[in-house]
């Protein structure tokens, strides 16, 4: 099937010194797991952070950890190297993989910006879903021979296990790329310390040449799992706001105009957590509120099912562009079901805000959300920008009949200081439903 290893910190420095043999032997290990069709996380090297400068000369990177170690008097999570974007970049393109494609994530999102900034745009794709970016690998590896490099967090798993399993796994059609998958929610201890020696030693370009070979060797795909804080910090350049509203204003907006007994389901991410602190800062309870956790791009869908059943009450579904892109079959669907309650605000700030502000194709002058949606079957479909066209705009959708969409453009960025919800899924699952009990 396919291989895959951790992408970790360097791991805290052990009192024997490391040598070349030592690092011979490392190599020949990690030589003989390319013939595993899985490697058990067990099994698995963790692939040191790493500098390209030191990566020659592995005992000049210990001491420098030791001293580091040292100073503090013992290992914390800061006291460690950070892989540079820039050269784990180039390491990649120096094994010949430098084609990019996938979607966005916070554990990576140096990286990400990284690739966004110096990757020309014919060889650097952000898609819309996992999925998708395995099968652009695919017809990459097809077209040129080469393996691509797909990025995504392991929340996206889910969306890559057709196309992985059915078209490029070693059993069907044998297609090699390079997975890199931010690893959120990894179980144990931060500062666990896990292959030491081995960690500490083996400096990147050694991992890369083990995922080169893999892909080489059994032709087919190579995962790397890239922990929390892996990368040295990059930003995107800082773009001028053309809107009058960033997706809080809009939110906030959008807010003051909804009646009582109105129900709202927001969608994954920052939105969800900025209606959250609105609703507390108006003094509102949270009942009236989904909050969508995770299930990036399914929040319409919830909100068409709750539409469905209850045909009395005004249902909003809060959602963003990245999430609508990621499924945008669900159109199709609420388009095709005619539920005339159903309300679709659609906040798009051209950007997955929430995992660095890489862009999404929604930026493009030449997408169209409202003809998407007039081409599946939403009876209404308004754009609005201003705070007041914003705020008639909900007016008016509560008057339509359903399906209508409504797409609010805003700039992207969002507060720093913001916080997470207090209550937990089942304590807003059960006021939520309790809400939509009350047949008004």
């Amino acid at each position: 099937m396919f291989c895959y290893r951790t992408l970790t910190r360097t791991p805290p420095v052990m009192s024997m010194a490391v040598n070349r043999s030592v690092v011979s032997s490392l190599f020949h290990r990690c030589k003989s797991l390319l013939n595993a069709q899985v490697v058990p996380h067990a099994r698995c090297l963790s692939l040191g952070s790493f500098r390209l400068t030191d990566a020659v000369n592995p005992v000049n990177q210990v001491a420098e950890q030791k001293k580091r170690n040292e100073d503090v008097g013992q290992y914390t999570e800061l006291v460690r190297d950070f892989l540079n974007p820039k050269d784990f970049y180039n390491a990649l393109c120096t094994h010949g993989m430098d084609y990019f494609c996938g979607v966005p994530d916070s554990l990576l999102k140096d990286f990400c910006a990284y690739i966004t900034t110096v990757t020309p745009k014919s060889r650097h794709v952000i898609t819309s879903n996992e999925g998708q970016a395995i099968a652009l690998a695919a017809g990459y590896h097809m077209a040129t021979g080469k393996a691509g490099v797909v990025y995504l967090q392991n929340s996206g798993l889910g969306n890559i296990v057709n196309p992985l399993m059915s078209l490029a796994v070693s059993s069907v059609y044998s297609i090699p790329m390079l997975l890199l998958v931010g690893w959120r929610g990894e179980p144990g201890k931060r500062d666990e310390p896990q292959h030491m020696i081995q960690g500490q030693a083996t400096p990147g370009i050694l991992g890369l040449y083990v995922a080169r070979k893999h892909m080489e060797t059994t032709k087919g795909p190579y995962c790397l799992l890239v922990r929390r804080q892996n990368f040295l910090p990059f930003k995107l350049e800082k773009e001028t706001g053309v809107y009058p509203l960033n997706r809080e204003g809009a939110l906030k907006v959008i807010v003051d105009s909804l009646k009582d007994r109105d129900v709202v389901v927001g969608t994954t991410g920052m939105l969800s957590r900025e209606l959250f602190e609105y609703r507390v800062e108006k003094g509102h309870g949270h009942e009236k509120d989904f909050l969508t956790v995770g299930s990036m791009g399914h929040a319409s869908a919830i909100a068409l099912g709750i539409a469905q059943f209850r045909p009395k009450r005004q249902i909003f579904c809060l959602d963003g562009d990245g999430a609508a892109l990621m499924h945008m079959g669900a159109f199709a669907t609420i388009g095709q079901t005619e539920v005339p309650n159903f309300k679709h605000i659609l906040i798009n700030n051209g950007c997955h805000d929430s995992v660095g502000g890489q862009p999404t194709s929604a930026l493009s002058d030449t997408f169209d959300f409202l003809g998407v949606a007039k081409a599946c079957g939403y009876k209404t479909v308004i754009q609005a920008v201003q705070p007041e066209e914003i705020s008639e705009a909900v007016t008016l959708m509560r008057t339509l009949e359903g399906p209508v969409l409504l797409e609010i453009k805003t700039n992207k960025g969002g507060r720093k200081d913001l916080g997470r919800p207090t209550r937990t899924p089942i304590q807003n699952k059960k006021d939520f439903m309790h809400f939509l009990a009350i047949d008004h």
